[in-house]
């Protein structure tokens, strides 16, 4: 799906995103007509547009397209190299920093265990160093780094840039985390929730980037949807939204695993004291279901119902073609989950009344919220923002 640009004057910034966009969302290239065609700038603009990008390497001529009788065109097509971000997720549980190329491909990455005890002057210290030692071992140059983008779990501030006492997450109170990592690091950086983070990594280069109204359920230490309406992310007044506790859909992975030695599933070696015992716990609980354990597939069944009955009520309010589903704990469960979940969302009355809904997990993997993160900073600095064009 393709903004369309507009021919009026002072609005150059917008147009060149709306062209790089589409280009970007063509694998196999667009001609400069194809490219007038479909983004409604006329040829002259769309000339201009491809000269400065063709100069600033952000895009190259790669072959020609035959079109019958008539001289072939040229195609262009992203320099993928030409441009990076850097993203890091920060979960009770691990910190994961990557490096994406222009198309959200991952070059780099590094995960490591969430320090406990509050230091978190000494944990954005180690975010940092991961930072460096990642575009050190991609040899990607600096000055092409468009910056690094922030997924953290909410509640934010995300006007000041701070962690608000995040659950799971004792001793960071209110904390400016964008701005201490900014400075540690070097690169202007933005914080965004993680389950926000995780939504634009879908439409930038994941199982949703064709949908303009899709929803990404997100399953890690916590849980939380983000959430896209005519192809514009939902924030909320403070950045918060999200939030699905009020559809009854939410679960992190300490009540899982407290469940399952409540019930005797696990034993008491599994007990919760940080949030990486929670995954150790989870694990096990994961292979006790596959196995054939009744009572561990019941626990597993019975999150299946809770989230799929939110997502219904929330694919049915918004009115979205797509539900993505992703994160660290929902990639040990899909299968199982999926199972429950799509044939409710199927079976809905209300969600594909007028339209069918794709069911999908995440193709990006585990790390859906880290590449999320660097690609809040390539929707920021590359994609078309109609917001843009608003007079102050």
């Amino acid at each position: 799906m393709i903004r369309r640009g507009t021919n009026l004057p002072r609005v150059g910034d917008f147009n060149e995103s709306v062209v790089l966009d589409a280009i970007r969302r063509h694998s196999a290239g667009l001609s400069r007509v194809e490219l007038a065609q479909a983004t409604g700038l006329s040829a002259q603009t769309v000339s201009n547009i491809t000269r400065r990008l063709l100069d600033q390497g952000v895009a190259r001529e790669s072959g020609k397209q035959s079109m019958g009788s008539g001289k072939p065109r040229t195609l262009l097509e992203i320099v993928p190299a030409s441009r990076f971000a850097v993203g890091v997720h920060l979960d009770p549980a691990v910190i994961t920093c990557v490096l994406v190329d222009l198309l959200g491909n991952v070059v780099a990455q590094r995960s490591e265990g969430t320090p406990s005890g509050g230091d978190t002057d000494g944990t954005v210290a180690g975010m940092a160093a991961s930072v460096s030692a990642i575009v050190a071992e991609s040899g990607a140059d600096r000055e092409r780094i468009l910056g690094l983008g922030i997924a953290a779990p909410g509640p934010i501030d995300a006007t000041a840039g701070w962690v608000v006492d995040p659950p799971e997450l004792r001793g960071w109170g209110r904390y400016p985390l964008r701005d201490k990592l900014s400075e540690a690091t070097g690169f202007p950086a933005l914080l965004d929730k993680d389950v926000t983070a995780a939504v634009v990594a879908e439409r930038w280069n994941g199982a949703a980037n064709d949908s303009r109204n899709l929803l990404f359920f997100y399953l890690g230490t916590g849980s939380g949807m983000g959430l896209v309406v005519e192809d514009t992310v939902l924030r909320g007044v403070s950045g918060n939204a999200g939030e699905v506790g009020g559809l009854g859909a939410a679960c992190s992975t300490r009540t899982l695993v407290e469940e399952a030695i409540a019930l005797g599933v696990l034993g008491a070696e599994y007990t919760v004291t940080n949030p990486a015992d929670a995954q150790r716990g989870l694990e096990q609980l994961a292979t006790l279901a596959a196995a054939g354990e009744t009572l561990a597939d019941g626990i597993i069944e019975r999150l299946a119902i809770r989230i799929g009955r939110g997502v219904c009520a929330a694919a049915t309010l918004l009115d979205v073609d797509t539900v993505v589903f992703g994160g660290p704990t929902w990639q040990l469960l899909a299968d199982r989950l999926l199972a429950t979940i799509a044939p409710m969302v199927a079976r809905s009355p209300f969600v594909q009344a007028t339209h069918p809904t794709t069911v999908v997990s995440t193709t990006l993997g585990e790390n859906v919220a880290a590449v999320g993160a660097a690609s809040l900073v390539l929707d920021r600095a590359l994609s078309a923002q109609p917001r843009s064009l608003l007079l102050s």
